[in-house]
């Protein structure tokens, strides 16, 4: 029997070493499986230039699963390379898919300076030159003698990046283009070119890296046997670059993957999946803030239109829908944390709905003690548990009202019991009217979340009075479905 799928991103910005999330992940993993997760994205594993204080995204060694002593430690903020390999291991006994995270755009704490001539850019225009060549001192050689060759002898230097942020020499910090360079085009268009994002810029153009990255990329999925990939910052790597690398990735297992493109824009959004054959799903960044600006809008935004100008609304086949993750969280640079009170329902509207990948934050699960942000476990779990049993069939929409939306799920043949009715309200509590169709009518329902005590009865025709408290979600269900999860 097919199952709905459902993603979590187990991880948070501010988790610790000591923490050993690779071990916390191995132990966890059929108690996640039970949870209703069938995919797990686990955080870069390689080595950072911050060591075991790296979460992962500054780029240090694509070899270095916490391997090697390199950059003060042996392990990654995660853990060591056998940890690693034994969490996916054990996510596989349970039958769990595991997404591994990939950054590729950039390299940063390099073993040793060298001097090339560079133009400085404007940071708001990277069209524009503020100087002629210069020499400067940059970052660029990665030697990693640690790892003395093993599983590859490829050696960076400046010849294999566009740019970097650092001049050595001078001291100075800029945006540098290396003479003979350009930034890579079919990238997004802020600040003039958004080629360049942070350290020395990977060239996708120079034939030598992309075939390193393409052995990397075959060595990685056979070494660790990662079933999916999520992809970083593709807004900032050329687009035709990223659909032959996953092309490549495809030949060597049916690899799936989803891609960040920061931007909440559909229109850019979409325009980069045409020019990826369509082959990188990406998050659906628009609905976030959809789902950010209605938790702080004190009940005055219009819910009726919570789907405008979505990627799951414009093309739900390619969209992965979340509603915080690692960035968004308080003090990052995309900070744009959702309102707590609002979480249930932002949940609801990814989980319980048939389009989309919805992708569970491991920081709404099980909280983020460094800023005393709860956990919501038991909330995001009955949500999670709703959308395993009874979110399927056909979909009727009753987003019709400013504050009250709802929609049916008719269920079908294949999941005993299922079908539902989600209504929610983000003002006052309130009831629709809704006819819920044939599969479930004559029928008694309860509320699955416990929010609202009552019955509700459908007659004959499918039609019933549904009802939802204020700033709060209700899951309707048929009644005998109470053993599927504990209500208070």
């Amino acid at each position: 029997m097919k199952e709905n799928r459902t993603l979590m991103q187990y991880f948070e910005w501010y988790i610790r070493p000591e923490d050993k999330l690779w071990k916390k992940t191995e132990e966890r993993a059929k108690e996640i499986k039970e949870a209703g997760i069938t995919d797990v994205w686990l955080p870069p594993a390689y080595k950072g230039a911050g060591g075991n204080q790296d979460a992962g995204y500054s780029c240090y060694d694509l070899y270095d699963l916490g391997e090697f002593n390199q950059k003060g430690s042996i392990e990654t903020k995660y853990g060591t390379k056998d940890e690693y390999i034994r969490a996916i291991e054990e996510l596989h006994k349970n039958n769990i898919k595991v997404y591994a995270d990939i950054v590729l755009n950039h390299k940063i704490g390099a073993d040793e300076h060298e001097t090339v001539y560079a133009r400085e850019e404007e940071h708001q225009n990277r069209n524009i030159d503020t100087t002629l060549p210069t020499k400067i001192s940059a970052w660029t050689k990665y030697n990693f003698t640690s790892r003395n060759n093993k599983y590859s002898d490829f050696k960076w230097n400046y010849k294999h990046f566009n740019g970097t942020d650092w001049d050595e020499s001078g001291r100075k910090n800029g945006i540098f283009r290396f003479s003979g360079k350009h930034w890579d085009q079919n990238v997004d268009k802020e600040n003039g070119n958004y080629d360049y994002l942070m350290g020395a810029d990977v060239d996708f153009n120079n034939p030598d890296v992309v075939e390193e990255l393409k052995k990397w990329g075959k060595w990685y999925i056979e070494f660790t046997n990662v079933d999916s990939f999520r992809l970083d910052a593709v807004k900032h790597i050329k687009s035709d670059f990223m659909a032959d690398w996953i092309k490549t990735m495809k030949q060597i297992k049916p690899i799936e993957c989803v891609g960040e493109y920061w931007n909440r824009n559909i229109d850019i959004l979409k325009h980069y999946i045409e020019k990826t054959e369509s082959l990188i799903p990406l998050f659906d960044v628009p609905l976030h803030y959809n789902l950010y600006e209605a938790s702080n809008a004190n009940g005055n935004y219009d819910m009726a239109r919570i789907f405008d100008n979505t990627l799951v609304k414009e093309n739900p086949e390619l969209a992965v829908t979340f509603v915080d993750n690692h960035d968004t969280e308080p003090n990052q640079a995309l900070f744009s944390w959702v309102a707590e009170w609002f979480k249930p329902l932002a949940y609801a509207l990814i989980l319980l709905r048939k389009q989309g990948m919805p992708c569970v934050f491991y920081g709404d699960y099980y909280g983020i003690p460094s800023h005393n942000i709860e956990p919501m476990r038991e909330k995001l779990e009955c949500l999670i548990k709703a959308r395993k049993k009874f979110a399927y069939g056909e979909q009727i929409d009753y987003l019709d009202d400013c504050n009250i939306i709802a929609w049916v799920r008719t269920g079908d043949e294949e999941h005993k019991n299922s079908g539902l009715i989600t209504i929610m309200s983000d003002e006052a509590g309130g009831s629709k009217t809704i006819n819920v169709g044939e599969r479930l009518s004559n029928a008694v329902f309860y509320d699955y979340t416990g929010n609202v005590k009552e019955k509700v009865y459908v007659d004959k025709d499918g039609n019933g009075i549904f009802y939802c408290n204020g700033g709060s979600v209700s899951v309707w269900v048929k009644q005998g479905n109470e053993d599927l999860f504990d209500i208070d």
